[in-house]
């Protein structure tokens, strides 16, 4: 459960999405690097039938000599590590951040929906909830990931994954918004279920279009973004480009995260080209 709960949670950081691109792979040169490395922009939840690695895709894979994602999800440890940031104090109880009236209606569209009983999950983070309502967004009923296929090429070409950040991190950051915010997210899905499942193929549409400007208009109506654009995009792409440094100057490697940390001034691409890099659209 956990590591479909680790893929999820990329999906739920997949909020905002570049102005003007449209591109999702990006070769980076220049600066000083002595060979080019790659940028990639992921949708974390898709139907296998609409999972596509394209031919340019694979050939920076092969050019690669690590793959960065977003978390290592090729750590042996990051289940336990996940399930520990992701413990609540004793005697927590989720319905008490939610409205009068919300908790059962959450409680019913659980058990009707996604066939669970919500009684475990009153001693969970909401996070945890809000990762099973959104692994139902895609229509199919085993959801594909990108990141998923990417390490399995890792695996087999036996090349390094690694992290631009950690997985407590990701945790932490939904920790940084109140429980109570975070509930009526929650309810934004479970009062209009099938208005946000046509949001997110309309966003898959988008993705598959190499559409950025789409995505975002799509994804800056999510009901997660709510304000919280700099903790979830901005300050998370300025960690990362440090770390991008330091791996691209050691050689070539493959950069693969969200697509919404493509797009717009702060997005990757923008940054790393006022670092004096050469960020360059792969066909």
């Amino acid at each position: 459960m956990l590591k479909k709960f680790a893929s999820t949670l990329l999906l739920a950081l997949t909020f905002l999405a570049a102005r003007s691109q449209n591109a999702l792979l990006y070769k980076i040169s220049g600066n000083g690097l002595q060979q080019p490395s790659y940028l990639y922009g992921t949708i974390h939840l898709i139907c296998p039938e609409d999972l596509y690695l394209s031919p340019a895709l694979k050939d920076a894979m092969a050019a690669a000599r690590e793959l960065y994602l977003e978390i290592d999800m090729d750590d042996p440890a990051m289940m336990a590590t996940m399930g520990e940031a992701l413990k609540t104090p004793e005697g927590y109880d989720l319905a008490q951040h939610f409205k009068p009236g919300d908790f059962d209606r959450l409680a019913a569209f659980m058990k009707d929906s996604l066939r669970a009983d919500i009684t475990p999950f009153r001693k969970m983070k909401p996070l945890v909830v809000q990762m099973m309502i959104l692994q139902r967004m895609a229509t199919c009923p085993l959801p594909a990931s990108y990141e998923q296929q990417l390490v399995q090429m890792a695996t087999t070409q036996q090349k390094p994954v690694q992290g631009l950040e950690k997985v407590e991190d990701q945790v932490a950051l939904f920790d940084a918004i109140p429980d109570s915010t975070e509930c009526r997210m929650i309810m934004e899905y479970v009062n209009n279920f099938q208005q946000q499942r046509h949001a997110f193929n309309r966003l898959v549409a988008a993705y598959k279009r190499q559409d950025v400007a789409a995505m975002h208009q799509e994804l800056k109506t999510s009901p997660e973004l709510a304000g919280f654009e700099d903790l979830l995009v901005y300050d998370r792409n300025r960690n990362w480009v440090p770390v991008m440094e330091k791996a691209m100057r050691q050689g070539t490697v493959l950069v693969a995260c969200g697509a919404m940390h493509l797009g717009g001034e702060q997005g990757l691409p923008a940054l790393l080209k006022a670092r004096g890099y050469q960020v360059t659209p792969v066909p």
